[in-house]
């Protein structure tokens, strides 16, 4: 799942990564706004957000939205480095690792915050968030040859649409359109899923659902990183 690249992936394979690593994406994002009211993984709505914002004079709130876009495309592009420079020494396991990377970010983060009795953890949550993001979104997306895009909500469904066009329509190979749909629409489905999910764990557990997270990361990150070491 965090191995295989591009054109070596099946769609089964993609499948799994998008269902699990959407489903992660989605509960972050619900807690994040529920803590803050902030989205960390929607980057069209904090865009919106700093328009909107700076249109009615609140410059320093707007520009808070313009540091989540800021953090997420830093989380993204830290990604993109490690994996561009772990390619180049044929590092198998470079995905597998930057998952791993993520969730000890998330580990480190649900810790300090569980562990803190100060409730004044907004920003630096939501900044952090938006990093891990980023960070997520690039490995999914440069390792499918962005077939899959964890937190890329708007996309998905524009691309669902697009593609129930064509099926309807006959334009093009059906079974190659039928899997896009399955994938794009397991993506949207399991984002919704990991929403609902996240924001009922938190109620019952606080901020160590960001600790279950990440364990859940890890187990899916180790073992591939493992794998590719062995191979």
């Amino acid at each position: 799942m965090l191995i295989k690249v591009g054109d070596d992936r099946t769609s089964n394979i993609d499948l799994v990564l998008a269902g699990l690593l959407s489903s992660m994406a989605g509960a972050l994002n619900a807690v994040g706004f529920l803590i803050a009211g902030s989205f960390t993984a929607n980057m069209t709505g904090n865009i919106s957000a700093f328009a909107d914002h700076l249109a009615g004079g609140a410059i320093l709130i707007s520009l808070s939205f313009i540091g989540l876009v800021a953090a997420f495309i830093g989380g993204a592009s830290m990604a993109a480095l490690a994996i561009q420079i772990g390619e180049k020494r044929q590092i198998r396991s470079i995905y597998a690792l930057a998952i791993a990377a993520e969730a000890v970010i998330l580990l480190l983060l649900g810790m300090a915050l569980a562990l803190s009795s100060a409730n004044t953890h907004e920003t630096f949550l939501v900044v952090a968030l938006s990093f891990v993001m980023g960070l997520q979104n690039a490995v999914t997306t440069m390792i499918s040859r962005a077939r899959v895009r964890t937190t890329h909500v708007s996309g998905m469904a524009t691309d669902i649409g697009i593609e129930l066009a064509a099926l309807f329509g006959n334009n093009g190979s059906q079974k190659d359109t039928v899997r896009k749909v399955r994938l794009h629409s397991l993506t949207l489905a399991s984002f919704a899923i990991g929403g609902v999910c996240g924001a009922l764990l938190f109620h019952l557990v606080g901020s160590w659902l960001f600790v279950i997270v990440a364990i859940v990361l890890l187990t899916i990150a180790l073992p591939e990183a493992l794998r590719a070491h062995r191979n």
